[in-house]
């Protein structure tokens, strides 16, 4: 089987946790030297000294690092060089700040992706046609950069309408598809209801990532595309594309613990579980030079665990299960990162008071929606409708100009939504 880096992704067990030591070593001290405002503040509340840290099960006297830990430090309190050592800046999924790259982080960043596309069988003889949106988000730029260390050739076509996107697939000869599992079944429809003949189509995988997955949703996809896939974890705040993948087996996803580590905590109370066993994922980056991140709390429920066989493609590192529900309300949508909580926030933005509502989500023709279902109140109330279409459509921009994402908003009868009730609710299963 094909492997990126061999010296170590196949590194012994004990070697690779020395490694972890010294780089987690260096990672603090590079927090401590350019007094990073964020840690400088939490590590003395603690009264951290360096030398606290002999051995990697000491990585938990550190504290957590939380999504609202994200939110109260944009936009660069948690940098951990000058701004003019950043050459990339990104935008983290959903409401959580800022993320910023050097070079050398690029030059990891391309490496880990790389090592994820190698390990899938992708060679400098493919064509890579990528999908994802080329903007503030940073998971294209990932894709994009591994891609090309590689040798592949890039075709970014963005977001360009399904239409084009399976024209492009047809004339550039596109061997490799990267999308979101969303995106895949939306394709799916639309080959269909072209009635295209798949022998035109030079398409022999499928590279999929940002969205909750499982066999099912495999096998519709590597039906109806006539492709193989392989799936991957990322999360922007601790790099993007390339934390964890497939190889070729699709027996569970390698997490790159040369770059990462990893610990499975008890999602209420925090504490550390066993290997094998399932709770909320939290990762520290022990190579990331401009946002280094420690002990952050993804939400994402999973299992680290070793096989009991090592994998037959060769890589030594131990493993996660696919991520198949969270540990909070975060709502995974084309890809992008959104909780109620944003959805309110803009909301009261623009009535001036918390208003009642629900998000309701569907899967129409292969293709996700969201509605966001607004109770009419003093304050959103219209006799005429035309006024009402202008403040439906006003509300919808703002989700786009603020998330990123295409939200349709209903606005419904006084006392339609009980609070009793659940606040999102999920059609796509």
């Amino acid at each position: 089987m094909q492997i990126w880096d061999k010296k170590y992704e196949t590194m012994p067990t004990k070697e690779l946790e020395q490694l972890q030591l010294e780089r987690l070593q260096t990672t603090l001290y590079r927090i401590l030297r350019n007094d990073v405002t964020f840690y400088r503040k939490r590590l003395d509340e603690i009264g951290f000294e360096l030398n606290d840290i002999e051995s990697l099960s000491d990585i938990q006297k550190l504290p957590f690092t939380t999504r609202q830990d994200l939110k109260n430090s944009y936009p660069y309190d948690m940098f951990a060089v000058p701004i003019r050592e950043v050459v990339r800046i990104h935008e983290a999924s959903g409401d959580m700040g800022i993320v910023g790259y050097t070079k050398n982080d690029v030059i990891n960043w391309s490496n880990l992706v790389a090592r994820m596309l190698y390990s899938a069988g992708i060679t400098e003889d493919d064509k890579i046609q990528i999908t994802l949106p080329y903007g503030l988000f940073p998971g294209a730029f990932g894709y994009h950069y591994g891609a090309e260390l590689i040798g592949a050739s890039v075709i970014p076509t963005s977001t360009a309408n399904t239409e084009k996107q399976i024209m492009i697939m047809e004339d550039y000869l596109t061997t490799v598809i990267i999308l979101t599992p969303s995106y895949a079944l939306r394709l799916i429809h639309d080959l269909k209801k072209l009635k295209k003949d798949f022998n035109r189509l030079q398409l022999k995988l499928a590279v999929l990532g940002a969205e909750p997955w499982n066999k099912s949703l495999r096998a519709e996809i590597e039906g109806g595309l006539k492709v193989t896939t392989c799936f991957n974890y990322g999360i922007a705040s601790v790099f993007g594309p390339g934390v964890a993948t497939e190889c070729r087996e699709k027996d569970g996803l390698h997490f790159f613990m040369d770059h990462f580590i990893a610990e499975i905590i008890h999602p209420s109370s925090g504490a550390p579980l066993p290997m094998g066993e399932e709770g909320e994922l939290v990762i520290t980056t022990i190579t990331r030079e401009a946002f280094p991140i420690i002990r952050f709390r993804t939400g994402d429920i999973t299992r680290l665990y070793f096989d009991k066989k090592p994998c037959p493609c060769g890589r030594t590192h131990p493993k996660i299960e696919p991520v198949k529900k969270r540990n909070d309300d975060l709502i995974v949508f084309r890809g992008i990162n959104i909780y109620p909580d944003h959805i309110e926030k803009i909301l009261t933005d623009i009535e001036g008071v918390k208003p009642k509502f629900r998000i309701v989500l569907n899967r129409e023709d292969g293709e996700d929606e969201m509605s966001a279902e607004i109770e009419i109140s003093e304050n959103v109330f219209f006799d005429e409708m035309k006024i009402q279409k202008k403040f439906i459509e006003n509300i919808e921009n703002i989700f786009i100009r603020r998330l990123g994402a295409k939200i349709h908003v209903k606005l419904v009868e006084v006392n339609t939504i009980d609070s009793r009730e659940p606040l999102i609710i999920d059609n796509r299963k």
